[in-house]
């Protein structure tokens, strides 16, 4: 293999969180990765890579590069960028790389908004927002590519349009798509900025004690396990992460909590939740999904496991987003319902409480 030759990273293993990153703090994934022999000569990066990425335009690089998705030795360049001996050129995303082609699937998408520039859904639980290993088809994606079919314009592989931002499989709630390019960029710096309005719903294991608090912690990925992040400390490793909570219901055994995030790392809530001791419940890579509060009477195990069949995922939903329309300047504020899993949740819980008051 020559140093020129293409380096491809599997769709399961996002890149290091020391490594790369994008303004929200979402993992970057690296798509493709030259190194310039030494022989190289002065060439512009557009054409470095079209004539080394199969079945690319080099419309498609410049859009890619003016999406600052192109990087030079770790910085992002212009398409003009000329490529010198021993330069590490990588063309890097905010999603897992595409190994097909985006088919369009007619699966209803829960619009709550939309005009020319801005497009915001509702996502349940259990639909997958990018196609990656094992889900390459039947994501939220793979939604928007029909719902813009006709759409002339919106390309789901343009790196200039699309989501701003992303939501776990297993998180339902609000997320914000974008129609251009120049709403991308408006509304990712308004994300960047923390300007925006986000706020979830969780239920969690335990009674928290404080009715509202501030969790601070670097998270990254575990040294121990790469599918789980953790809270490290500060400045040994991950990116710093703020997470404010509120207490909304104490319900014995478990609280629902509101969260507002002032940064949007990986699983935040749900490793931070952990990090004081309060896992999200049926969360089952945080340990979660165990009965982790409670008595030892098997009428009580029976209930616990009825409410993990009534709400098989963790409870966490992403109720509101609010932000400045990147065109018109207008202040839009958006507010989901509950899912009826969640609702039912905890309502069971509500009505267990409630029985053992009265025994």
């Amino acid at each position: 293999m020559t140093d020129d030759e293409i380096h491809k990273l599997t769709d399961t293993v996002p890149c290091p969180d020391n490594e790369l990153a994008d303004e929200e703090g979402n993992e970057l994934y690296e798509h493709y990765r030259f190194v310039a022999d030494k022989g190289q000569k002065l060439l512009r990066v557009d054409k470095f890579l079209t004539a080394r990425i199969e079945n690319i335009s080099r419309n498609r690089i410049q859009q890619a590069a003016e999406a600052n998705c192109i990087l030079v030795n770790g910085t992002a360049v212009k398409s003009n960028y000329r490529v010198k001996p021993d330069d590490i050129v990588s063309v890097v995303m905010d999603r897992p790389r595409y190994e097909l082609e985006i088919v369009p699937e007619d699966i209803p998408l829960s619009i709550v908004y939309e005009d020319d520039d801005v497009l915001v859904v509702n996502k349940p639980a259990g639909l997958v927002v990018h196609p990656g290993h094992g889900n390459y088809s039947g994501t939220l994606v793979n939604a928007l590519a029909y719902h813009f079919r006709n759409h002339p314009d919106f390309d789901v592989s343009d790196p200039r349009l699309g989501l701003v931002h992303r939501i776990d499989k297993d998180t339902s709630g609000l997320l914000v798509i974008a129609k251009t390019p120049d709403a991308k960029t408006g509304l990712g710096a308004q994300f960047f900025n923390k300007t925006t309005q986000r706020k979830y719903v969780a239920v969690v294991w335990g009674n928290v004690t404080d009715g509202q608090g501030r969790i601070e912690g670097n998270i990254g990925r575990s040294l121990k396990d790469r599918l789980q992040m953790c809270v490290f400390p500060e400045g040994d490793n991950g990116k710093p992460a703020v997470t404010h909570y509120s207490v909304i219901e104490r319900l014995g055994y478990v609280s629902v909590v509101e969260c507002r995030l002032e940064t949007g790392r990986t699983h935040q809530i749900r490793v931070h939740m952990k990090h004081i001791g309060h896992p999200l419940f049926n969360d089952a890579r945080y340990g979660g999904d165990e009965i982790l509060k409670g008595t030892t009477f098997t009428k009580y195990k029976q209930f616990v496991h009825n409410c993990f069949a009534v709400c098989p995922r963790q409870a966490l939903h992403a109720k509101t987003l609010g932000f400045v329309h990147p065109r018109t300047g207008k202040e839009l504020f958006f507010d989901s319902e509950i899912p009826d899993d969640m609702s039912n949740l905890i309502h069971k819980w509500r009505t267990y409480m409630s029985n053992r008051d009265i025994c």
